[in-house]
């Protein structure tokens, strides 16, 4: 058993080190492992990383790690090797691979309500540009300042609507991205903002700024009903924390009391 696990270990060290080329594996094998790649992969990264990190270096790691749990697994069972024994390994070898989409997309979702009060003040930015350009030109304008949450999802639906895309779906697309409070109804709006005449435009960008302050003011009521409760939070457990340390002396007084009896 001691041998099996010192050559699990050697295995791990020499993948971990690239003594085994495991790199130029996965490059060779790259369009096979693309099939095991989650749709929204990469816009989770950047959702939680943004820029910073290369969503393929990542899932590369991800599959490196998966082949490595498998492998050690394997020297495991070597002195039973079974195909549950292999099985078995395989699937470990799975659950590692998986673990990081799982963490990012529980990071998502846990995510959902910052997104949500980032969102109004996003749009009204958004509104400020589409006063001077047209919709899709305002958009792609407002990549470079929007919170780094939303950009993966404002370039696809620019990309989209470059290729020739004309039709509502790019926004809901986005809108299906971020499934938010009102986030429907607002890309529905900016997708109507830019359709019509130019004489239109100002009446309906009135309506969409009218909408867009509306939600900073419930954002700006969550925050507050949020710090409220935060603050009654702290003052309740001040309040029990207080009360527990009066009762804890009243009961060492009166112990000390008998006990001079």
């Amino acid at each position: 058993m001691e041998i099996i696990i010192f050559g699990a270990l050697i295995m791990f060290v020499l993948f971990y080190n690239n003594t085994i080329n495991s790199q130029k594996f996965i490059q060779d094998n790259q369009a096979i492992f693309e099939q095991l790649k989650e749709d929204d992969y990469d816009f989770l990264v950047m959702a939680k990383y943004g820029d910073r990190v290369d969503p393929t270096l990542l899932y590369n790691k991800r599959i490196k790690m998966g082949f490595i749990t498998i492998v050690i697994f394997l020297f495991i069972f070597l002195a039973e090797l079974s195909v549950i024994n292999i099985v078995l390994a395989v699937l470990l070898g799975y659950l590692v691979f998986k673990s990081n989409y799982n963490s990012l997309k529980k990071y998502y979702k846990r995510h959902l309500h910052d997104i949500d009060v980032m969102l109004p003040y996003y749009l009204k930015g958004l509104e400020i540009l589409i006063q001077h350009y047209t919709v899709p030109v305002a958009l792609a304008k407002s990549i470079e300042d929007a919170p780094d949450i939303f950009k993966p999802g404002l370039r696809e639906m620019i990309a989209k609507i470059d290729a020739g895309d004309s039709s509502i779906d790019p926004y809901m697309d986005f809108a299906n991205q971020y499934p938010v409070r009102d986030s429907m109804r607002m890309m529905r709006l900016l997708y109507r903002l830019g359709l019509g005449k130019q004489e239109d435009k100002q009446e309906r960008l009135l309506m969409f700024s009218r909408t867009v302050s509306n939600l900073q003011n419930k954002a700006r009521e969550t925050k507050y009903k949020e710090r409220l409760g935060h603050m009654e939070g702290q003052t309740m457990i001040m309040l029990i924390a207080t009360g527990g340390a009066v009762m804890v002396l009243i009961l060492f007084a009166m112990l000390h009391m008998f006990a001079n009896l």
